[in-house]
């Protein structure tokens, strides 16, 4: 029943004559490769010396280029230690528990090492509330080798000692004594820090501190603070919710501060029959939006009558389509009582308080321990900014913000901020403001320093360096120290503060090693002014007056948001994260304004695939108010709400410490008026045509269709037997059908699986929400190489673990089969495609190679580099591949990786791997594959072999949930689990046995060792 449901990446997969599709699924590689050049050239292959190992070169290159690579990697010469540290076992990894707070994203983790070198981030599973470990958080210890980062103290531009620093800050504030100065820092939730500055400003009565958040959530604070008396933002726990309602709230993504995927999923795995019922209101097509059972398009102008509607209001201004679903969300919230849960992204304090007084009696609500990564006040914010262009504030210190790159109306604010008696800027990198400082003080990375924060009220996270200092940097907190005559470090600062305080009696030590404490301490965190509930703020901009000033003015909709690579924009330098395809358009090294096509086709935008099946489109100038951002490339969106545009910040940093290549984008901060995310833009096309990196087309799977997704809704799920929405293919023996799975379909000669452990992955298209993070921690696990913009263009990107986003049509599930069974007989699939790319279902599956027991590549490989191991992964030798690439053909799957370059030590690919401080990120257990080899996901053998060589060095069994590969250790929602099914008791061996369970294009044969849960859709309505 699930393969007559019909799945497309891209648009252009609905023109049936589509030369470029036919191209894509028929050839591997598009564009001709011009092997004449080479090999037509008779002197030359006559003056070689051809070894047999060079003619194989020749033959499976097909190209003059990789005919000339060489095979042998980068010879590395190692000084071994004179005294061995006691800690650090050559070989073993060290973990350290830590916390990244860098006032957007906040987590508690654990830090491996090796020799000393922090090389991945992991979940520290003890903190049962430690904020979410996202694919920025993995992707932060890259970051920590940024070669563009600051090397130590500056004064006017020039580099200076840290006593020479100290005598000019000392010098200016004297001179500054009874000014102005503001402290303007990012959120530290830091109970330390906190008390810190408080004696800071204690010492310099004139200094206040402000905190700014670049992305605001200031709204949403202001309501918790005036209903519950705290600054803060409630916490939701989405698996106590039967019924979830969000309007244009992506909890999934980065709404505010993000760290809800795990319960989500828990309540979205049918278990006993059951599941959550989950409905998105929403303009952008979002993560959440994407995995809702039911997602209702409408522009920010409709989604405040539409929480009007949900809490108590009517629904009768609104089209009849959202009327409809409104009035049907409204019974079922009604009937879940309080299992019901309502969450808003609307910025302004009226919407926020209407869904905290909904959600007061919720079960999925916690506001006794709300979550405090989240301080700023657009008011005082908005204040200091209009101090400093007035020039009533006279100095500014920064601390963790760029306001020059982040502030809206930068440009005013720029030239304010030039004439400033004092400007001091902490800062990691020479962003926009550090450049424009007088004085400039170099901080260190999180991993290199000392810390605390309360990432939720009830408990205390520590964060310790896990590496000295990379260069002459020293942390704000150790500098408020010094200019406040306390001879203390800061580290026992902390310790000091603790063992007073959050401690009460316990362990130092202990706390540490765990990384956090739970503790009902209170500790004297500064207090925000409260906003009176509706009053206006920065000129009315999170007031329920500028949201109907909003509703009125003509022009589209722009809904503003953060990307799931880039966030808010500090780790800007991270090509990990550049290169991370977003997860619903699949385009890397961008941000675009997703546009509906309706509002395409009246704006004349276009976006068209070219020969090779890399997208192009169309620009546009984009306008609020006075304000213009130019060339802003256009995507035309399915699901994008008619009337609506969406654009994500973070991007078009052009400041000097931003890596050239990493200057991508333009920058949305300029539209951020009010610090709203929401506005009314005008729309302009201009010429020209954008090139974008998008790998939509990329992996067709040949041109399968069938068994790739399966899906069914709850109640066929609980009433129908398995095989009518899960059936398994079937092939022909002795003219009859017979399983797939049926031993007498076997052709093969079978492996012996019983010895020792038999690895398999499972992955919950359920739970899957597609972001990202497995992506990142297989990068940083397995050294995989970054080729940056114009290489992944051309479908060449490295990534081995992708996540596929498939579109599907219809309403619902049973909608749609409805109508393809009815289908006239001359009416073809565009009855059911053309409504769903006005809104289309969705769907996310993770794929990287199948590791299967009857592997295709194994067959083909004329030099016998991809085998099958006893373990059942398929295994790459890469010494021994030659590149003939007849491994990626016969792959169904599409999951293979050549190495067009060597990405390694080569300034064309001028990323990590190009210089001595970014490749101090590589695992030593992962070799650097060379050019001209192949290569793919291996199941993390190094780290499935450290497991059993651990269990046999203790003289013990391998409890199950030992075994992790990058990807399910990163996994937060629990999609993928892996391990062993020789252990029949193991998780992954049950899941096996799952009645969701299928293999991905199991009809071809290959028997892999991943296999997949279909995906349930709850459309119960009221």
């Amino acid at each position: 029943m699930a393969s007559n449901k019909k799945y497309w990446k891209s648009v252009e997969e609905l023109n049936e004559d589509s030369t470029i599709v036919k191209a894509l699924r028929e050839n591997e590689f598009v564009t001709e490769i011009p092997t004449d050049e080479f090999l037509g050239n008779k002197e030359a292959l006559e003056s070689s010396s051809t070894t047999r190992r060079d003619f194989l070169k020749y033959v499976g290159f097909t190209t003059a280029a990789a005919t000339l690579a060489a095979c042998e990697g980068p010879v590395i010469k190692s000084i071994p230690y004179v005294v061995q540290p006691d800690e650090i076992v050559p070989g073993i990894a060290n973990y350290y528990a830590s916390t990244m707070a860098d006032g957007f994203d906040f987590a508690n983790i654990l830090v491996k090492t090796r020799e000393g070198r922090p090389i991945k981030i992991e979940r520290n599973d003890l903190a049962v509330n430690g904020g979410s470990v996202n694919a920025r958080v993995h992707a932060s210890v890259l970051s920590l080798y940024d070669k563009n980062r600051l090397t130590g103290p500056m004064l006017d531009g020039a580099e200076v000692t840290w006593p020479e620093f100290d005598t000019a800050v000392a010098q200016k504030m004297n001179e500054m004594t009874g000014k102005d100065i503001v402290l303007l820092t990012q959120t530290f939730a830091s109970p330390s820090t906190s008390k810190l500055i408080s004696e800071f400003t204690a010492k310099y009565p004139n200094i206040r501190h402000v905190v700014y958040d670049t992305v605001s959530c200031s709204g949403a604070l202001d309501a918790f603070q005036n209903k519950y008396g705290t600054r803060a933002l409630p916490d939701y726990d989405f698996s106590k919710a039967d019924v979830i309602v969000s309007v244009g709230a992506d909890f999934l993504g980065d709404w505010q501060g993000g760290s809800y995927s795990k319960g989500y999923a828990q309540g979205r795995v049918p278990k006993n029959g059951k599941m959550s019922r989950h409905i998105q209101f929403e303009a952008n097509l979002t993560l959440t939006g994407a995995k809702a059972d039911k997602r209702v398009p409408a522009t920010p102008s409709q989604q405040l009558e539409i929480l009007k509607a949900l809490t108590g209001g009517s629904a009768s201004g609104l089209p009849e389509n959202i009327a409809d679903a409104v009035n049907k969300a409204k019974a079922q919230l009604q009937k879940a009582g309080s299992k019901a849960l309502l969450v808003t992204s609307l910025p302004d304090t009226a919407s926020q308080t209407m869904a905290l007084n909904f959600n007061a009696n919720s079960e999925a609500m916690d506001a006794n321990k709300p979550l405090l990564t989240r301080q700023a006040s657009n008011t005082e914010v908005m204040n200091v900014v209009n101090g400093v262009i007035s020039g009533s504030v006279k100095g500014l210190i920064t601390v963790g913000v760029d306001p020059i790159y982040s502030l809206p109306n930068s440009k005013e604010f720029t030239e304010g901020y030039k004439k400033l008696e004092m400007t001091l800027a902490f800062a990691m990198k020479q962003d926009a403001t550090a450049s424009l400082a007088k004085m400039v003080a170099a901080t260190p990375h999180y991993l290199e320093s000392w810390g605390d924060a309360q990432i939720k009220k009830g408990t205390y996270s520590l964060a310790q360096p896990t590496i000295r200092p990379l260069f002459n940097t020293r942390q704000f907190q150790d500098s408020v120290l010094q200019w406040t005559g306390n001879t203390q470090k800061y580290y026992d600062y902390i310790k000091e503060n603790w063992t007073a305080s959050m401690l009460a009696g316990g362990s130092w030590n202990q706390a540490l090693h765990d990384g956090f404490i739970a503790s009902d301490v209170e500790m004297t965190m500064e207090e925000v002014k409260p906003t009176a509930e509706g009053t206006g703020m920065m000129e009315e901009g999170t007031s329920n007056g500028a949201l109907s000033a909003f509703m009125q003015e003509g022009g589209y909709d722009l809904t503003l948001y953060t990307s799931t690579g880039l966030g808010d924009g500090q780790q800007a330098n991270n090509p990990w994260l550049q290169e991370l395809p977003d997860p619903i358009t699949r385009t890397a090294w961008d941000n675009f304004l997703t546009v509906s096509a309706a509002d395409a086709e009246a704006l004349d935008l276009e976006n068209i695939h070219v020969s090779n099946g890399a997208l192009n489109g169309s620009y546009v100038n984009v306008k609020v108010g006075n304000t213009v951002v130019e060339n802003v490339p256009v995507i035309i969106q399915p699901g994008q709400a008619k009337g609506s545009v969406g654009l994500a910040l973070g991007y078009g940093n052009t400041a000097p410490g931003i890596q050239k290549e990493m200057q991508t984008g333009v920058n949305a901060y300029a539209l951020y008026q009010n610090f709203s995310d929401i506005q009314k833009v005008s729309i302009e096309k201009v010429g020209g045509m954008h090139e974008f990196a998008s790998v939509q087309l990329q992996s067709t799977m040949a041109g399968r269709s069938e068994d790739i997704i399966k899906e069914t809704t709850l109640e066929i799920f609980n009433t129908k037997d398995s095989r009518f929405w899960n059936s398994v293919p079937v092939t022909d023996y002795d003219h009859s059908p017979i399983s797939v799975r049926d031993k007498k379909a076997d052709i093969w000669s079978p492996f012996d699986e019983t010895v020792g452990p038999h690895f398999n992955l499972s992955i919950d298209l359920n739970a899957c929400t597609g972001c990202g993070a497995c992506v990142i921690a297989c990068h940083a696990e397995n050294n995989v190489p970054v080729v940056g913009k114009e290489e992944v263009r051309k479908f060449r990107d490295m990534h081995w673990l992708r996540i596929d986003r498939y579109y599907s049509a219809g309403e619902s599930f049973k909608e749609e089969i409805e109508t393809l069974e009815n289908l006239p007989a001359f009416d073809t699939y565009k009855v059911v495609e053309v409504p769903a790319y006005e809104n289309p279902q969705v769907a996310f599956q993770p794929v990287m190679c199948q590791h299967c027991n009857h592997a295709p590549c194994e067959t083909v490989c004329p030099v016998a580099a991809t085998s099958h191991g006893r373990q059942g992964q398929n295994q790459m030798a890469y010494n021994r591949c030659v590149g003939t690439r007849y491994c990626a053909n016969n792959c169904p799957y599409k999951v293979r990786r050549f190495n067009w370059f060597l990405y390694n030590e080569n300034d064309e690919f001028d990323y990590n791997m190009n210089n001595d401080l970014g490749r101090m990120v590589l695992n030593p257990d992962v070799v650097v594959r060379s050019r001209g080899v192949m290569e793919k996901c291996s199941m993390c053998i190094q780290m499935t072999q450290k497991t059993i060589l651990d269990a046999k060095r203790d003289g013990r069994a391998i409890k199950d949930g030992e075994f992790h590969t990058a990807c399910s250790s990163a996994c937060e929602t629990g999609a993928m689990v892996f391990g062993d099914v020789n252990d029949k008791e193991s998780e992954v061996a049950k899941m096996k046995e799952d009645k969701r369970m299928y293999h991905l294009l199991e009809n071809v044969g290959t028997k892999p060792n991943v296999f997949y849960h279909a995906m349930i859709k709850n459309t119960t309505e009221a």
